[in-house]
């Protein structure tokens, strides 16, 4: 199959006025997509994961957050204060030759600069705008917390989801760092492919919300399909009708393993040699096992302990049971699926040198490989966008540096 040359959103300008890491990973999938990315940053300090360990130095003492890099690749850095008019003037021409903006400042931020989204339509009526909050933010859908400002521990403990995880007798606990952050940058990037298609129908752009206590809501959607039905609220630690599901200790380490109904117990059965479980009434439906869940672990586990992860994979796939070993951090380095699915991208960056972060899903058969360009220097790209897209000469870009209104990357004005 031919391969266009174009990514899916080659073309597609956006605007970042982003920091830490919902609007950024947001940003980060369409840039990964083929879009142009301008971000907006604070001149002098930038975006505030710029000074968020760990670090990479360079022989010459120049320093880069791996936090920033890793969330900032295939964008531009402008340098912008908005606190400004002549800043904020920047912006509006900015808008009015740009088609999305993505945004996560506290709720009122951008309308205190009158910077929103009902001042921008009027710069640029088909302008897609689409703002990340805590709460929510469009007109008829604000509830009582929409000024309150969060972050994604907040947004996971109020949608339900730290009460599942975890167990009985400790305290309710976090998935992983930034969760809510990055499945709302993945909500908000598809609201604004939504958005794109509509206005390609109509022409007209919009107001796109996203909360992420709605995301995280929608992402326990078991939770509230349970409760609606039964009327019980999940708690963490066992499950009350099925088993087993969870990680089971192999003579390497661990193995996941989940069994949601009666078919796949009585191939686990078959598997590890004991078919005698298949009518215990013990272990003979789902409820049961998950009563008798003390009794289920250790024969299984008494099965794995003289088997590896992969021997054990191996031998359940034999009889139809889906497995996989618990990886860590280097098992997902060294394997090889993860290397032929091309899913640890690496990026050149100037400071840190190459290094691999994850590829943004999914593969399209008619695309090319996502681009690989290393995430910018504050202000590197100050220069090109105001002179090639906005028209500012060498003078004036002078005087708004002299003034605070811009930061320059050094070197972009010689010549």
């Amino acid at each position: 199959m031919m391969k266009s040359m174009h990514r899916p959103l080659t073309g597609v300008r956006v605007i970042g006025l982003e920091q830490y890491m919902s609007a950024p990973y947001c940003t980060l999938l369409l840039a990964d997509a083929g879009a142009e990315v301008i971000k907006i940053e604070r001149p002098g300090s930038g975006d505030p994961r710029r000074s968020i360990p760990p670090y990479a130095v360079d022989e010459q003492g120049g320093q880069v957050a791996g936090s920033f890099i890793g969330y900032n690749r295939n964008k531009k850095s402008l340098a912008l204060n908005l606190r400004e008019e002549a800043g904020r003037q920047i912006y509006r021409d900015l808008v009015r030759v740009s088609d999305v903006v993505v945004e996560n400042l506290r709720p009122g931020a951008t309308d205190k600069l009158g910077l929103g989204y009902e001042d921008l339509k009027a710069v640029k009526p088909s302008l897609i705008y689409a703002a990340i909050s805590g709460f929510g933010r469009l007109e008829g859908y604000t509830g009582p917390y929409a000024d309150r400002p969060a972050f994604d521990i907040v947004a996971e403990a109020m949608g339900g989801i730290m009460n599942l995880v975890g167990f009985p007798d400790k305290p309710p606990s976090w998935t992983i760092y930034g969760m809510a952050d990055v499945y709302s940058g993945l909500v908000t990037a598809y609201g604004v492919m939504l958005a794109l298609f509509m206005r390609e129908r109509t022409g007209q752009g919009q107001f796109v919300d996203s909360a992420m206590l709605d995301n995280m809501l929608a992402f326990n959607e078991r939770m509230v399909a349970l409760y609606s039905f039964t009327g019980e609220s999940p708690e963490r630690g066992r499950l009350k009708h099925l088993y087993p599901r969870g990680a089971f200790r192999c003579n390497d380490g661990y193995l996941a393993l989940n069994t949601p109904d009666d078919i796949l117990w009585r191939r686990i059965c078959q598997a590890i040699g004991r078919e005698d479980l298949k009518e215990d009434p013990r272990t003979a439906d789902g409820t049961a096992r998950a009563a008798n869940a003390d009794f289920v672990r250790p024969i299984i586990e008494d099965w794995l302990a003289d088997k590896t992860r992969d021997e054990a994979v191996l031998l359940l796939g034999q009889h139809g049971v889906p497995s996989g070993p618990v990886h860590t951090a280097e098992d997902v380095f060294n394997d090889p699926h993860v290397a032929a699915r091309g899913m640890l991208a690496e990026v050149d960056d100037p400071i840190a040198g190459p290094r691999k972060y994850a590829r943004t899903p999914p593969h399209l058969s008619s695309a090319p490989e996502i681009p690989k360009e290393p995430a910018p220097r504050l202000g590197e790209h100050t220069v090109p966008i105001m002179r090639d897209l906005l028209g500012y000469d060498k003078v004036e870009m002078a005087r708004l540096r002299d003034q605070g209104v811009i930061e320059i990357w050094e070197g972009e004005m010689a010549g």
